[in-house]
């Protein structure tokens, strides 16, 4: 297929505007799956995607239309997942941007269309779902398109993913106005020099995705830059200096579907046969091996920033090398996860991981239990501190005016500065807001539903860090410090955490032969404390009557030992109560 008859595009919407329904029906409409295999949310391969409702992971698929082969990458909709979306558009010339028409724009709609923009993408507006919606809600949805985007109304589509109303049409839009493939894509992530005379001579590919399988090594899905890539041809990977052969070179129907060769400006794959998943990662750039020394490496993708943090431990310490194995092949799919090996009292040896979010992170423990067999203790989600300071995120919220006042209440609860707010329309605001990130680890995101009545949405982006008034908070079960309970905590929240923490501690530590201590530490200094009473045993059950000095012996002697005890005597916390007290 010529580069004249290629189109590469993406859909970025806000999730739940539609857009895996819109993949259905881009499917159907091509016929590159029989309908009688066809189901909702196809390219959602994973069963959580399907349960959730919600697209996790990229998606490519290549689509034929009359004479032209159409290469869909389906990205995911949620802020967590945004990197997910920034690979995407390094490897396409256009982007559809979806819009419900019963809701409008929403945050996660401006964030993508904004990487999409400085990755000089062709733009294309549709609004979706107008069996649905009134002629009120669609045009309202057409006058924030046109302020967002500054476009004329007659380059709005209007489309029923559902029904299929508009989406022909549709089609023919994108073969009219995305560019044809360049000969290599200059952008943001993947800017290429390349010298034309050299022809298919000179041969590079960009990483944009990988997965792992048992018998073919590391699957990289690449976007042909320059040159084309034959089936069994020896390659090299210039980032990791790594030598490979394609063992099978092909394209997504979705299905990995077997091809001789890749041209440039095509999207597919290459199964490299290499087992060692670090040595194939996302960004990457792929040659010939007799050319490893004759091109310059792509500029790949910067590296995401990690926002959370959370450490994983098995609670059977057989599986810890079961775990690491899960966390690198879930890496290899997921080149936003983070993780470094950790070892704490009383858990043994875990993963210290960072993620995007808290979606993030339920997702991943979520696939490691389910993918991986694998019962896990998670520590509280927290953020990394510099010395003094704290990291500060920017939150977009999109909102009806209406909803403003408890928007604001809500915020005002937060350390943090608003920012001025941006009319969308007449009826609906973009506020801003300045604050710390932990923010979004005390549950905002359902908060904001709540204020919002389920109509307000939510981006945000990391901006730096500022100082904060931060403490150490620790916490000692007989006066030896557990190092999973300890953490930063703002100073003026110091006691009041102090004191639910030992208390739970309290109420799931099993009794022992002799009490203790549960405190909670500043700078050394106990801010709370519980104790938690001895497991008593009757001593004198076996005494009826007589002296009561015989008894009272007795009962000196069993608190002589427990006092014994108490000095030498070491706290086992059983697994259970990790986890109840690190989700608490």
């Amino acid at each position: 297929m010529k580069q004249e008859h290629t189109r590469n595009f993406c859909v970025l919407s806000h999730i739940d505007h539609g857009k895996s329904t819109l993949a259905d029906r881009f499917l159907e409409i091509t016929k590159t799956i029989d309908l009688r295999k066809m189901q909702p949310q196809y390219l959602d391969r994973m069963a959580l995607e399907r349960e959730r409702g919600i697209t996790i992971k990229m998606q490519p698929v290549r689509m034929s239309w009359k004479d032209y082969t159409l290469n869909l990458i389906d990205t995911p909709g949620h802020v967590d997942f945004s990197y997910e979306v920034s690979r995407s558009l390094a490897a396409v010339e256009g982007a559809i941007l979806l819009v419900d028409a019963t809701e409008g724009i929403q945050a996660q709609t401006i964030a993508n269309l904004e990487m999409a923009q400085k990755e000089g993408l062709t733009i294309i507006s549709v609004i979706n779902k107008i069996d649905v919606a009134n002629h009120e809600q669609i045009e309202k949805t057409k006058k924030e398109l046109i302020n967002l985007l500054k476009i004329a109304e007659k380059n709005i589509f209007l489309v029923s993913a559902k029904t299929g109303e508009g989406i022909e049409e549709l089609i023919e839009k994108v073969i009219e106005r995305v560019p044809m493939p360049a000969y290599a894509k200059a952008s943001a992530f993947a800017k290429a020099t390349v010298d034309k005379s050299a022809g298919e001579s000179k041969m590079r590919a960009l990483i944009f995705d990988s997965e792992y399988d048992f018998y073919k090594g590391v699957i990289a899905y690449i976007r042909m830059v320059d040159g084309e890539i034959k089936n069994k041809d020896k390659i090299y990977l210039i980032g990791s200096k790594t030598p490979a052969e394609a063992i099978e070179v092909g394209y997504f129907k979705p299905e990995l579907t077997p091809c001789d060769k890749l041209k440039t400006g095509e999207i597919g794959y290459v199964a490299t046969g290499l087992k060692d998943i670090e040595k194939c990662r996302v960004g990457d750039t792929v040659t010939v091996y007799s050319l490893k020394f004759k091109v310059d490496s792509l500029k790949g993708y910067q590296q995401p920033q990690s926002m959370v943090f959370a450490s994983f431990y098995p609670i059977d310490p057989n599986d810890y090398n079961q775990l690491r194995d899960g966390l690198g092949k879930l890496k290899l799919n997921d080149a936003s996860l983070r993780f470094e090996t950790e070892s704490l009292s009383g858990l043994g040896r875990g993963f210290r991981c960072g993620f995007l979010g808290m979606l993030h992170l339920e997702i991943v423990s979520e696939r490691l239990k389910r993918d991986y067999g694998l019962d896990l203790i998670i520590t509280s989600p927290s953020v990394v501190y510099k010395d003094t300071e704290e990291p500060w995120v920017e939150l977009e919220i999109i909102t009806p005016e209406k909803y403003l006042g408890q928007i604001n209440k809500l915020l005002s609860n937060f350390p943090g500065k608003f920012k001025a707010p941006k009319w969308l329309t007449k009826e609906k605001i973009v506020i801003k807001f300045e604050g710390p990130l932990d923010i979004i680890l005390q549950g905002f995101y359902d908060k904001l539903k709540t204020a919002g009545s389920g109509y307000a949405s939510m981006s945000y982006k990391l901006m730096g860090y500022k100082k904060a008034d931060l403490v150490n908070l620790d916490i000692l079960i007989n006066q030896e410090k557990i190092e999973a309970f300890s953490k930063i905590v703002r100073k003026q929240d110091a006691y009041k955490i102090a004191k639910k923490m030992t208390k739970i501690l309290k109420e799931n530590i099993p009794p022992q032969q002799f009490a203790f201590p549960i405190q909670a530490a500043v700078s050394g200094k106990i801010i709370a404390r519980e104790t938690k009473k001895a497991l008593r045993k009757d001593v004198i059950a076996g005494l009826y009557g007589g002296d009561y000095t015989r008894k009272r012996k007795l009962l000196e002697k069993q608190k002589k030992g427990k006092k014994k005890l108490a000095k030498f005597g070491k706290i086992t916390i059983p697994s259970e109560v990790f986890l109840k007290v690190l989700k608490s």
